[in-house]
């Protein structure tokens, strides 16, 4: 069994979000997966199989954290198509059979990939108790991001507020059923990225993600909504760092990246 760890949403290795890949004939035991997932230890390992010809998607796809099974992940969904594409198991556009629906993935001929995502869906809340002392700033705003994310997105003041986050991620988990997004207005935009995020998702085992391409499903919305463009670069301020592109097309956000392989290896367990 081959396994790959592969850094998306960059172009160069030890950036970016770091996800495992493995190709499989079929998907063993839900325990398997998790314990494999347990091992490789990064924010996502990514499983996937082919499918039958002729159904509406190509590959099975699921996503385990170290602690638990997700329902929709953009940046492992990367990765995977990275290897796919890399790999010579799939040419041209490929479509995952996920908890989340088909998401498709495009390669383009720059070496980008386009993840084609439901957008999520955006209702403002009243700021629960206790989320501006758990972060440590004061939201703006506060969204609910809806069932396929689950996550509590918040506007902070300026973008130095969110590079200086120190939240207490123990205090975070009783606030929404993912995690928080927490998001500003880029203070430069000439830099090239026109919002900053943050994720934190103690919940899930993941006190902050890198790079969270679902994330931008929210945050895409978000932005263009105030903003006034459909076609924006976000900046996931991470120690890690990444950037993604998203183009917002109604119901669907398209997210695009790059991906790394860095380790590929033999599962011998």
């Amino acid at each position: 069994m081959r396994i790959r760890i592969v850094d998306a949403f960059t172009d160069r290795p030890f950036a970016g979000n770091p996800a495992g890949v493995l190709l499989l004939d079929a998907f063993p035991g839900d325990h398997r997966l998790q314990d494999i997932a347990l091992e490789v230890n990064h924010a996502e390992t990514a499983f996937a199989h082919r499918l039958p010809e002729g159904g509406e998607a190509d590959w099975a796809l699921r996503w385990f954290t170290p602690a638990a099974e997700v329902d929709m992940c953009g940046h492992a969904t990367l990765a995977t198509a990275h290897v796919l594409h890399r790999s010579g198991a799939h040419e041209g556009p490929m479509r995952f059979a996920t908890r989340s629906g088909v998401l498709i993935a495009t390669p383009r001929e720059d070496g980008s990939i386009t993840l084609d995502f439901p957008t999520a869906p955006l209702t403002a809340v009243e700021l629960p108790d206790g989320v501006a002392e758990a972060l440590g700033a004061e939201p703006l705003t506060a969204f609910d991001t809806g069932p396929n994310i689950g996550d509590l997105l918040v506007e902070l003041p300026d973008e130095k507020t969110v590079h200086a986050l120190t939240p207490d991620h123990k205090a975070l988990v009783a606030h929404s059923e993912r995690g928080i997004i927490a998001t500003a207005r880029a203070e430069d935009p000439t830099r090239g990225y026109d919002f900053v995020s943050r994720c934190f998702f103690p919940r899930i085992g993941i006190d902050e993600d890198p790079v969270t391409g679902s994330a931008h499903t929210a945050l895409a919305p978000y932005w263009a909504e105030r903003l006034g463009r459909p076609d924006l670069t976000g900046l996931q301020a991470s120690p890690r760092s990444g950037r993604v592109r998203t183009e917002l097309r109604g119901d669907r956000t398209l997210l695009t990246g790059r991906a790394v392989t860095v380790i590929e290896g033999e599962l011998l367990a």
